[in-house]
C-alpha cells in the first residue's frame, strides 16, 4: 500500500480504480480507514479512490504528541499531493467534514464537491456538547465512550458494526478521544454549525449529505428545507439502521455518490 509523510509523520492510505474526481475517503476520529472497505470497493469500480488513515489511527504513524484538526488536513493534503489527482471529491464521515470543508478553502476548483456522511449539520445539541466535554475529562471519558458505543451499535446484530466499534473504534484510548472531543468542540464553537460553514463559502460548493439515522421525518424535512433555499445541498437517507451506513448499504451508497459526481454542476 502506498504511502507518504506529513509532518515528519508517516501516513498510509489506499489508492485503487482509475479515474477523476478521484474519492478521497476520509475516516472520523477515532477509527481507521476500515470503515471504509466496503464502500471503496465499490466505488472503485467506476473511479479511483485514496482511502486514509489519519496521523495516529490505524496503519499510519503516531506522533509522540498533541496535534489537532489542521494535522489532518495537513494529512488529507499531503495524500493529495503524492497521489497526483488534479480533482478529488473527499467523502467524510461525520466530523471529518471539517477536514472537507477546510480542503476546499485551501485548493478552490481541485475540489469542486464535497460527499458529507452521517454529519450534525445543525447546531450542535446540548446532550452532544455535554459528551464531547465529557470525553476530555480523564474520570468520565471511558463511560461517555461507551454510552457512545452503545447508541451506535444499539443491539444491532451487524457483526462489521459491532466490529468496527468495539474493536477499531475501542482500541483508543483516552488521549486520542479526548482530543477528538475538544477538536469537534472548537469547530462547532467557531463556526456554529456545519450548514453555516458550507453557507459562507463563495463561491458556494456543491454538497451532498447521506446518512440513514436518526430516523426522524423532522431532521429531513429541515434539511430539505434548506436544500430549497440553498441548491448547491442536497440531502439523501440511505436505508440502513444504524450510523454508520457504508458497512450496511455500501451499493446503495456507492450509486448515490456516482450519481451526484457524475451530475453536472
Amino acid at each position: 500500500m502506498p504511502e507518504t509523510t506529513s509532518g515528519g509523520m508517516r501516513i498510509s492510505y489506499d489508492d485503487a480504480g482509475t479515474g477523476e474526481p478521484a474519492l478521497l475517503f476520509l475516516p472520523g476520529w477515532c477509527g481507521s480507514r476500515r470503515v471504509f472497505t466496503p464502500l471503496a470497493t465499490q466505488c472503485a469500480a467506476q473511479r479511483r479512490t485514496l482511502v486514509l488513515d489519519w496521523r495516529g489511527h490505524g496503519q499510519s504513524e503516531t506522533p509522540n504528541g498533541d496535534f489537532g484538526a489542521s494535522a489532518l488536513v495537513d494529512d488529507a493534503l499531503a495524500v493529495i499531493a503524492a497521489s497526483g489527482a488534479k480533482r478529488v471529491v473527499p467523502v467524510a464521515l461525520s466530523h471529518a467534514g471539517w477536514v472537507a470543508i477546510e480542503l476546499h478553502r485551501r485548493l478552490g476548483s481541485q475540489v469542486g464537491k464535497l460527499v458529507l456522511l452521517d454529519w450534525i449539520l445543525f447546531a450542535a445539541p446540548p446532550p452532544f456538547l455535554e459528551a464531547l466535554q465529557a470525553l476530555q475529562d480523564s474520570m468520565r471519558w471511558q463511560q461517555t465512550r461507551e454510552q457512545l458505543f452503545a447508541m451506535w451499535i444499539g443491539g444491532l446484530a451487524i457483526p462489521e458494526l459491532s466490529y468496527y466499534v468495539r474493536e477499531d473504534m475501542g482500541s483508543y484510548g483516552f488521549d486520542m478521544w479526548s482530543r477528538a472531543g475538544r477538536e469537534i468542540s472548537a469547530a462547532y464553537a467557531q463556526a456554529t454549525s456545519p450548514l453555516h460553514a458550507l453557507a459562507t463559502l463563495k463561491p458556494p460548493v456543491s454538497v451532498l449529505h447521506l446518512y440513514a439515522q436518526p430516523d426522524s421525518p423532522d431532521y429531513l424535512a429541515a434539511q430539505q428545507a434548506f436544500s430549497a433555499e440553498q441548491p448547491w445541498f442536497q440531502v439523501r437517507t440511505m436505508p440502513a439502521r444504524s450510523h454508520f451506513p457504508m458497512l450496511e448499504a455500501p451499493n446503495e451508497m456507492a450509486a448515490a455518490i456516482e450519481e451526484f459526481i457524475s451530475a453536472s454542476p
